[in-house]
């Protein structure tokens, strides 16, 4: 057994057993991650904001965290395991390590925003704040998402344009199509006109539209008035609440105002509007109300000719 305290035997004898271990490190690296993922997506599955997602885009948003989160566990078991072999076999690995540590902290100030957009990808995936399909507003852009990976998501807004924001530039994420959106209209009523009447006008549209074949499907609660909002300067201000389909509150909204004309209408109830005054200084006309043109020159408090153009 003399061969056994022999340097070099010692030492191809103890890289053997680390490479063993590393290898055992890195499979149990894998199972470990997975386990922690899964525990993760299965509890925002069940409790959380994930409840909606399929079973596909479970499993690839599983997947995704599962290969981030090996390999870089797995990279620093295999650095640590190499290190290790090379001071057993006698080498000096002080300078290499020193070189790493001077590496490390070039590529920590040079690869952070790199760093931050891959963390925070994967706290989006996890939490699932956002999912491909869904009009969100992020960084100062709005759109549907066609595309999300750990680095970058990209938006479609409504002109067509594409937009690819960093993960790490996502400080708040408005999502506009989570499971239901709310019907939020404002209606200015003129003065003079019933409250009652208009509310009773309004209530019987949004049931009408509730039980209408074409957008019953798409409300979850017939949008009505839910208070009188305001006095102001030209009316009084109606507040229209109501609960649909996250993906369907633009084309319900704009169902709704139509048909909140035609009933205004039918029922003679007026939707105020600012009226423009404009002073005439047509010899004629004034000539016809009896009025010279110096008239019109009057200083204030006086009366003017006016003539309404609406």
């Amino acid at each position: 057994m003399e061969f056994l305290n022999d340097p070099p035997w010692s030492g191809l004898v103890t890289s053997a057993v680390i490479v063993i271990v590393a290898v055992i490190a890195v499979r149990l690296a894998r199972i470990f991650v997975h386990g922690i993922v899964k525990a993760l997506l299965d509890r925002e599955a069940t409790e959380g904001t994930a409840q909606e997602l399929s079973a596909v885009e479970l499993k690839k948003r599983m997947d995704t965290l599962d290969g981030l989160g090996s390999r870089v566990v797995q990279a620093f078991i295999v650095i640590i395991a190499t290190l290790m072999i090379l001071g057993e076999l006698g080498l000096n690995i002080g300078p290499a390590i020193a070189g790493l540590g001077v590496v490390g902290i070039a590529v920590g100030f040079g690869a952070q925003a790199f760093v931050r957009d891959y963390l925070t990808g994967a706290l989006i995936l996890i939490e699932n704040q956002i999912a491909k399909g869904d009009v969100v507003r992020i960084a100062g852009v709005a759109g549907t998402v066609e595309d999300f990976s750990l680095r970058r998501t990209t938006l479609r807004d409504l002109d067509g344009v594409v937009h690819t924001v960093p993960n790490g530039e996502i400080k708040v994420a408005s999502n506009q199509t989570r499971v239901w959106a709310r019907i939020n209209q404002d209606v200015t009523i003129a003065y003079g006109t019933s409250v009652d009447a208009a509310i009773d006008v309004v209530d019987r549209v949004g049931r009408e539209m509730s039980d209408d074949p074409i957008w019953k499907r798409r409300i979850l609660e017939p949008p009505r008035v839910e208070r009188v909002e305001a006095l102001g300067e030209y009316g009084i201000t109606l507040k229209i609440l109501g609960s649909v389909r996250a993906a369907e509150q633009w084309s319900t909204a704009g169902e709704l105002r139509k048909r909140l004309l035609a009933a205004f209408k039918e029922h003679g109830i007026e939707i105020p509007r600012p009226q423009r005054v404009v002073l005439s200084r047509d010899p004629a006309a004034l000539a016809a109300a009896g009025l010279s043109p110096t008239d019109l020159e009057r200083g204030p408090g006086d009366d003017d000719l006016a003539v309404d153009t609406d």
